[in-house]
């Protein structure tokens, strides 16, 4: 079992405190064990108009495979370049080796204990400006809903933390499990885009199309070439309006969007059939077994074999210790 320690600090934002519990006991087969603790083992206050009593002290920290953070509330003292003493020393008990997350203004934390230091990471699109004064060494990326840099993970505001929580649970279980676990909670199991499509901007006007039929129309047809102009010639627009209106709507561009549902149902295909690189190629759209290749690599750093092989060996692990 996967211990997942959340550490609660003073001015928690109790939603995203709630998130690590809530996804990851969702899993099938209890594979993960959620246990909260405070910096000294003592009652937590809330952003809210209540405190929580917390069942652990910061000595759990020392048994855990992966570590939350929480957001903490902009009136909270953990805007700050240093941590207080209890709490940087909770992190010392953290064993190397160990996963560190935070979700929202979690990463300020993250940031002050000295884990983002010249690394990508990412916080609440509202506190950028403020992140980036206090921890100009860390390679800040506002526009994106969570970074992935290995051991260390960092999403944006609020719900961004759900997404995060599921793309743990798809690396660790694959994409089957997570999509489970998305059902379950009624939530998308992967969102398109990123923070800049939240961010304040001037309503579009009413008579504004959306984009989303050409998006379905486009998903039926994935094994296909489907050219930006086709697209648009479904949408009955022209393709200077339809790339705007797309990227307004997904945050991305519409060659960007076509790539990433490809690579998912890749992923997809790889973990739960028999057939061949080559065959998962076609069916995906990438044409040719080296296009995949190229494209996941660059989207999750591995090849189609040695993904195929990492979630075959991890069912047949989780299969033979349910059956004993």
């Amino acid at each position: 079992m996967h211990r997942v320690v959340v550490l609660a600090l003073d001015g928690v934002i109790p939603f995203e405190l709630s998130m690590p519990g809530r996804i990851f006991d969702s899993v099938p087969d209890r594979a993960y064990e959620v246990l909260t603790c405070s910096a000294d083992g003592g009652p937590v206050f809330t952003s809210s108009d209540y405190g929580i009593t917390v069942a652990h002290g910061p000595e759990v920290l020392a048994t855990a495979d992966t570590v939350v953070v929480p957001a903490i509330s902009s009136k909270a003292r953990w805007f700050a370049p240093t941590l207080p003493e209890p709490v940087r020393a909770a992190f010392d008990l953290i064993r190397p080796g160990t996963r560190i997350v935070s979700i929202c203004t979690g990463s300020f934390v993250l940031a002050a204990a000295g884990l983002l230091t010249g690394r990508r990471a990412t916080t609440h699109w509202r506190q950028t400006e403020a992140f980036g004064r206090l921890f100009p060494d860390v390679r800040l990326d506002p526009d994106v809903l969570f970074v992935d840099d290995g051991d260390v993970l960092t999403s944006a505001g609020a719900a961004a933390g759900v997404d995060l929580c599921l793309h743990i649970v798809r690396l660790d279980h694959g994409s089957a499990v997570a999509n489970q676990v998305a059902r379950y909670l009624i939530v998308p199991p992967w969102r398109d885009g990123g923070q800049a499509q939240f961010i304040e901007r001037p309503v579009p006007p009413p008579s504004t199309s959306s984009t989303a039929a050409t998006r379905e129309w486009a998903l039926e047809r994935l094994h296909e070439p489907i050219a930006l102009t086709e697209l648009a010639r479904h949408a009955r627009t022209s393709v200077r309006t339809f790339t705007r209106r797309f990227r307004e709507e997904v945050g991305v561009s519409p060659a960007q969007w076509l790539t990433r549902q490809r690579v998912d149902l890749a992923r997809h295909l790889l973990e739960s059939s028999d057939l061949t690189v080559d065959q998962v190629a076609r069916r995906a759209g990438f044409g040719t077994a080296a296009s995949m290749r190229a494209h996941l690599r660059d989207t999750i750093g591995v090849s189609p074999s040695a993904y195929r092989h990492t979630f075959r060996n991890h069912v047949e692990r989780r299969s033979g210790s349910i059956t004993h």
